[in-house]
């Protein structure tokens, strides 16, 4: 098992990297206050792992309060949030009662707006079960639904005590799910990490293998960046903002195809090559630079070329994004591979001259 710490002075919390770690109910005894926790899953999750990490947590003499979600991105929103609280009350948990998510993005981020808001707060532990929620969504507190105007606007943030990351839950991932978090996986080579990008490069095939050394590598390296971004910038008001490269342009496909229709990873790595293209058009990126990135996409299995929905139609739904700031949408752009920017300093044509290129 590896460990990471997340350093946020008082809130600060480890993320365990292994495997087996769903039966080590020791891991997570030491945090609850209560011998009482609610395991937050969904229907796909829940027959291959929620006993097994339930089990332990009885031997000890825990009482397990299990709520089981519908799956999908399309059920991140209020009505399946309700669900959660409903439970949560009618099983009469109090403040100490620990909330623990297991799943993936959409199970983590439900779980944690659910104990952020719950009696206005309960503890929180994430245990992700997918790629892309180990390396992305379980680590740096940010919580939330998703609004039928736009992708996470509704949340807050709210951190963990407790990340556990079991590589065993992987093999099970379908491969489409593989793939979409690989995504994310890409997205810190690219922004700040051009040694680890390169080590992508070497080694795509065994991480699409799920060579156990090469996902361990690529979790543990994933999240020692994240963990440092959210060190320095909690409340993304200004680093952190870099962890969001494809992600104006990916929400925007995200929302117009239908939640669930394109997956998350799908539409960043599409959206980080529109970046790439508005990044080249700026001067800041050569053509090699696109073809190493649209390379390492297509390796992933990742799609590299985004849905035509019109370019009127892309603008509106990036104007719906949490990084516009007085009118004007600022992207995370590329001015080297492992280096990027937020900026709305851009020429406005040549924003349109990209969202064109999509068909």
């Amino acid at each position: 098992m590896q460990t990471l710490n997340v350093n946020l002075g008082d809130r600060s919390y480890l993320i365990h990297i292994g495997n087996n770690l769903l039966s080590q109910a020791e891991l997570i005894l030491p945090y609850l206050k209560r011998k009482q926790v609610a395991v937050v899953t969904n229907t796909t999750v829940a027959p291959l792992y929620l006993e097994k990490f339930s089990q332990p947590l009885r031997d000890a003499g825990v009482s397990v309060i299990p709520i089981i979600l519908p799956d999908g991105e399309a059920y991140k929103n209020s009505d399946t949030l309700n669900l959660i609280y409903d439970a949560l009350l009618k099983n009469r948990c109090e403040r100490s009662t620990t909330v623990i998510a297991l799943g993936g993005g959409v199970i983590g981020d439900l779980t944690g707006y659910a104990a952020a808001t719950y009696l206005r707060g309960v503890p929180f532990i994430q245990v992700p079960t997918t790629l892309l929620s180990q390396v992305d969504s379980s680590v740096g507190g940010k919580t939330g639904i998703n609004h039928p105007l736009g992708k996470n606007m509704i949340g807050a943030f709210y951190q963990p005590q407790l990340v556990l990351a079991d590589l065993d839950t992987l093999t099970t991932l379908p491969e489409r799910e593989l793939s979409a978090g690989l995504a994310e996986v890409i997205k810190y080579g690219l922004i700040r990490d051009v040694d680890f990008f390169s080590w992508q490069e070497a080694n795509m095939q065994k991480l699409l293998a799920l060579d156990t050394e090469a996902m361990s590598y690529a979790i543990y390296r994933s999240c020692e960046n994240k963990a440092e971004v959210v060190a320095a910038d909690e409340r993304e008001s200004g680093e952190r903002a870099l962890l969001n490269l494809g992600h104006t342009f990916g929400h925007a496909i995200e929302n117009a195809m239908g939640y669930g229709v394109w997956l998350h990873g799908e539409a960043v790595a599409a959206g980080t090559m529109m970046a790439a293209d508005l990044s080249r058009r700026l001067g800041w990126l050569n053509q090699s630079d696109i073809t190493r990135i649209a390379t390492i996409f297509a390796q992933a299995k990742l799609p590299v070329q985004a849905p035509d929905l019109g370019v009127e139609r892309y603008i509106d739904l990036m104007g719906l994004d949490k990084k516009v700031v007085d009118g004007k949408i600022r992207l995370v752009l590329q001015q080297g591979i492992g280096k990027s920017v937020v900026s709305s300093d851009y020429d406005a044509e040549m924003l349109r001259q990209t969202l064109a290129l999509a068909a």
